[in-house]
């Protein structure tokens, strides 16, 4: 990367007018995430007695919300944030309330019901991280402002996924298992209707056309497959550090591992928004996505769990940085009409590919020597490199067009 110019302050962010007050109350929103997976696996599984029922419910929600997100995007871009994520937000928030209710109490509800709540409630997930996004992009249009932005919203939406469990074993432990999902229907509801009345989001449902959007609207490939290679390293990388730590008979020191690594992710993300970085991004992308790969790969080698430590926070400090640059990508090749559906393909495949790691992770482990489980972890993300430099080379010549045609697109 060439040398960074300074960049605008955090604070310049937030003193943007209704900015503050906007960012807020999506991340209040954005908490639900945090919370629901650890509080629906536990509720289920307490309910229940069964951990196959509780994952195949869990799988149902995570599917339903993570493949159909572009779809509800779409909804948001061509009817406006308001219009949209409040029936959204309502019925995510009625089916989890739902489901608390209905795992309150042991053995009181059968798994059918449990199965068509937890695909209901996935169908229905308002995508408050993209459409944030969106409004960044809207309030803040100066490229080096942005970037110091979707910096910021990065930071924090990891930390809501550190936080969110850690608030999910304390309601478990201090009321019962069922009280996290209605905490994280509470969150969603007030959040989103936080959120949606604040003033940037009544000036977009305004100007936003209700007709269906035009304009180029393919799926940005570059960024779609970074973000799918990352969420397949993260996800293969959580059981990995599983396997390293019990192989060592250090089973706990899964926990300070995890968190190396979010350190790492929150300082590299604050630390990369500081900074005006004259290459853009789509030359930025592979090269933080190639190093990430490096570092990985190398990390599997690690004599023992401290240097793995240290190793993973490295890694860290570039995570961040390599999903902000995504996200700054997608929105470059958005337009007004497509902005959120475009934001949430970056989500989706960053989320699908986690799954894919996660299940890919499992089938070697044991299979193969972790070292070798992790530098296969790395290989998506310097393939998603190599295609990104190949594809510029191409689009350099005229002989390729950076996106996908429409005819590609999810519809």
């Amino acid at each position: 990367m060439s040398t960074p110019e300074r960049a605008p302050s955090y604070a310049a962010v937030l003193r943007t007018p209704y900015a503050a007050r906007t960012f807020l109350s999506s991340l209040t929103g954005r908490l639900s995430y945090g919370t629901v997976f650890l509080s629906l696996m536990l509720a289920l599984t307490a309910s229940t007695g069964s951990y196959a029922v509780a994952g195949g419910v869990i799988a149902l929600f995570g599917l339903a919300g993570s493949l159909l997100a572009p779809v509800r995007g779409g909804l948001i871009d061509r009817y406006g944030a308001r219009r949209a994520l409040v029936p959204m937000a309502v019925v995510y928030g009625g089916t989890l309330t739902a489901l608390a209710a209905a795992t309150w109490r042991p053995g009181t509800a059968p798994v059918w019901l449990l199965a068509a709540l937890g695909g209901l409630a996935g169908l229905c997930a308002p995508p408050l991280g993209p459409t944030m996004r969106s409004v960044w992009s809207e309030i803040v249009p100066e490229p080096a402002l942005r970037q110091r932005a979707y910096s910021l919203d990065t930071v924090c939406e990891e930390l809501l996924f550190v936080t969110g469990p850690l608030i999910a074993g304390l309601l478990a432990a201090l009321v019962r298992p069922a009280a996290g999902v209605a905490v994280s229907a509470g969150l969603v509801l007030a959040g989103t209707l936080a959120f949606t009345a604040a003033p940037p989001l009544r000036s977009t449902a305004r100007k936003r056309p209700v007709r269906r959007p035009r304009g180029p609207g393919g799926v940005p490939v570059q960024p779609v497959a970074a973000a799918a290679g990352l969420g397949l390293m993260l996800g293969a990388l959580t059981l990995l550090l599983v396997v390293y730590a019990d192989g060592r008979g250090r089973i706990e020191a899964v926990a300070w591992l995890e968190a190396a690594l979010a350190v790492g992710s929150a300082l590299g993300g604050l630390l990369y928004g500081t900074r005006s970085w004259r290459r853009p991004a789509r030359v930025r992308l592979p090269l933080l996505t190639t190093a990430l790969a490096g570092v990985l790969a190398a990390a599997g080698l690690a004599p023992g769990l401290w240097a793995l430590g240290a190793a993973l926070a490295v890694a860290g400090v570039l995570v961040s940085p390599a999903l902000t640059t995504a996200y700054l990508l997608a929105d470059e090749s958005a337009t007004d009409e497509n902005r959120i559906r475009i934001g949430t393909w970056v989500n989706t495949a960053f989320n699908f590919g986690s799954s894919l790691g996660s299940a890919g992770a499992g089938q070697l482990a044991g299979e193969v020597p972790v070292a070798a489980c992790f530098a296969l972890a790395a290989v998506p993300l310097l393939l998603s490199a190599a295609f990104a430099v190949r594809r510029r080379k191409f689009r350099s010549s005229g002989t390729l067009p950076y996106e996908l045609t429409g005819a590609h697109q999810v519809r």
